[in-house]
């Protein structure tokens, strides 16, 4: 099978933590109530070049903390690469803003030659092993911002830590990570 294929076809979907939440909940932990909805969207990107390999998804994450809820979203490239797959951040497409971009929004085709990397975000590697893929990297925002990924996706389980830290002190994230599963 195509290993990028079957990597989207694991993480393409909808997917919350609901049971973990209220485990944590159920423990008076303080820990957030998290959704992401992961949709492909080459469909809306005009001008893709000929034989083009990739696969954009629109990631929409949605958080609850303390009643308190958060959205953000962002768009990225899934490529095989020879030792795995990897992710590109791409920016929020001009006319869109990070907080409101859903896959719903997008009125219009993009057009891929406006799509612009990331450059505060250094790429993940995932490497697939016994049906788990495993991949993060750290990003400098600012020179004092560093931003932590590192997830493992299975097809029971999308596990997902993101911690930000200021000056090395975390200021976002938690101890442990969010376990999402398909709804």
């Amino acid at each position: 099978m195509n290993e990028l294929k079957e990597f989207l076809d694991i993480v393409c979907g909808s997917f919350n933590n609901k049971g973990q939440f209220e485990e944590m909940e159920k423990e008076g932990k303080l820990f957030p109530f998290a959704e992401h909805i992961n949709t492909r969207c080459n469909g809306k990107i005009k001008n893709l070049p000929e034989n083009f390999k990739g696969e954009f998804i629109v990631e929409e994450s949605y958080y609850t903390v303390n009643g308190k809820k958060s959205q953000s979203s962002h768009i990225f490239l899934f490529t095989k690469e020879e030792d795995g797959v990897l992710l590109t951040s791409y920016e929020i497409p001009e006319g869109y803003d990070k907080k409101d971009f859903k896959y719903e929004s997008i009125l219009e085709e993009i057009d891929f030659e406006d799509l612009k990397k990331s450059e505060k975000f250094n790429p993940a590697l995932f490497i697939e092993k016994n049906g788990v893929w495993e991949g993060g990297s750290e990003s400098m925002f600012s020179p004092v911002l560093k931003f932590k990924l590192k997830e493992r996706f299975s097809k029971d389980c999308l596990e997902v830590s993101e911690v930000m830290e200021v000056n090395g002190k975390r200021t976002f994230g938690y101890d442990e990570p969010i376990l999402y599963k398909r709804v």
